[in-house]
């Protein structure tokens, strides 16, 4: 995954940022929190890992699956935008 190198450090602060959420989960579990303490660490922790998970895969895209500096059509532009537009919301 050579095209992360260019985001290293933005991603490499999301991994970390997602560490630390789950490490507040486990305090909160160790400290016997209630429900919906808990399950908001969780919730808040799995969007975290979506949005993470959709810049890498909207890179992918970008990067492997179409060659953006190279569209020689509208359609396939538009084509491009629409299928990271279904990407980015069913992440939501």
């Amino acid at each position: 995954m050579s095209h992360t190198i260019r985001e290293k450090q933005k991603l490499l602060n999301r991994v970390r940022r997602i560490k630390g959420q789950v490490e507040a989960i486990e305090r909160a579990l160790e400290g016997e929190n209630g429900c919906n303490d808990v399950l908001q660490l969780i919730t808040s922790c799995r969007g975290a890992m979506n949005g993470l998970l959709a810049v890498v895969l909207e890179d992918h895209i970008r990067t492997h699956l179409v060659d953006a500096g190279n569209v020689s059509s509208h359609d396939e532009a538009s084509a491009t935008e629409q299928l990271i537009q279904v990407v980015h919301s069913y992440f939501k």
